[in-house]
């Protein structure tokens, strides 16, 4: 998009993606969107923008501080990030 690509030069932005279709670098964020669309959305229906906005702001605040992950140690986000802290 042109206007981006000026708008990011403009105040001296590195793109992100290495080339059209290829963006390894937001793998991390790609994956969390696609758990949150399966976990918070299908099948939902919001009949506003604020109450989207509450719900993702809710599901944020359940995924970091109450669901556990295999992959964590079967601790939460913030339980392993305090965990890794306190070692540090």
């Amino acid at each position: 998009m042109r206007h981006y690509q000026q708008q990011r030069k403009q105040h001296d932005l590195i793109q992100s993606m290495s080339r059209k279709g290829n963006c390894l670098d937001n793998a991390v964020m790609e994956s969390f969107f696609g758990t949150l669309k399966s976990e918070c959305f299908h099948g939902e229906k919001f009949r506003s923008v604020d109450e989207l906005e509450k719900t993702v702001k809710e599901y944020i605040h359940y995924y970091n501080h109450e669901r556990i992950k295999i992959k964590l140690k079967g601790l939460t986000p913030v339980q392993y990030r305090n965990q890794s802290l306190k070692s540090a």
